[in-house]
């Protein structure tokens, strides 16, 4: 990995860890966050080492979406009045939501503390998501005069249905980790002093896996979105077949009737 500034990465078995390095501001994003986050998604998909990726925050915080001084500034500029919302989601934040949603590797949200607006955007992207008992999360775009965007509509009715997605983003009401753990929106809760120790061991196990298979079935589930009956079953059933090609599926099968624990290469 390049050295970064805006987040920090280490890499251990198989592991990649992504830390949101901007603790001074609750790890707001800014242009370098999106640049040097999108950075290291991208070499993440590319290096077959790497298995499963984790996104964290540093400090006390996960993320607290917009840095809403670069905001300011955006549209104080001379050409402030040219200065154009969808063209900042479209060149900022969109492709880091479409690289999460579609990496084809398990990517793991840990939630060290607060997630505001895309932050919780940037959580909800993730395939699973593990916080501290003490971390909240706030859909705070009404408070702006703001639309929930980076997808939070769609993952929120995906996660909560349409009651719970509008109660959370037009009262705009926190939401502890406990409330998020029973309304399905985290997988996992534990202790702040745990979260580094349970956050490697669910990437370990999700990283041991065979990556292929596990990758094949994130297509599955984006495609089942807009599919019928049919259509799913057979793009399952072409998924199945690359599937069965693959190294791990055959040491899969022979580890089941050699009645030992398969060694999965990701391959």
């Amino acid at each position: 990995m390049p050295p970064f500034a805006a987040i920090q990465t280490s890499v251990e078995a198989g592991v990649l860890t992504i830390t949101l390095n901007r603790p001074d501001v609750c790890n707001a994003v800014n242009e370098d966050v999106c640049v040097e986050l999108g950075t290291a998604l991208r070499m993440a998909q590319r290096e077959d080492a790497i298995r499963c990726i984790v996104l964290t925050g540093a400090g006390r915080a996960f993320c607290t979406g917009q840095d809403l001084k670069e905001l300011a500034r955006l549209q104080r500029e001379p050409a402030a009045g040219t200065f154009d919302f969808a063209a900042l989601l479209r060149q900022r934040y969109n492709p880091l939501i479409v690289r999460l949603r579609t990496m084809e590797k398990p990517v793991v949200a840990a939630l060290n503390g607060v997630a505001a607006g895309s932050g919780v955007s940037l959580a909800l992207a993730a395939d699973l998501r593990i916080a501290v008992r003490s971390a909240t999360l706030l859909m705070a775009f009404g408070q702006l005069g703001l639309v929930p965007d980076c997808a939070a509509t769609l993952t929120l009715i995906e996660q909560l249905g349409y009651a719970r997605a509008a109660e959370l983003c037009f009262l705009g009401e926190p939401l502890t980790a406990e409330q998020a753990l029973q309304w399905g929106l985290v997988n996992r809760v534990v202790d702040d002093g745990d979260l580094p120790r349970a956050t490697q061991e669910l990437a370990g196990r999700l990283a041991a896996l065979p990556t292929r298979a596990l990758g094949l079935t994130k297509r599955a589930f984006n495609h089942a979105q807009n599919a019928t009956l049919d259509e799913q079953m057979e793009y399952e059933a072409l998924l199945q077949a690359t599937a069965g090609r693959t190294a791990d599926h055959r040491e899969g099968l022979e580890a089941f009737l050699a009645k030992r624990p398969p060694r999965f290469t990701g391959s």
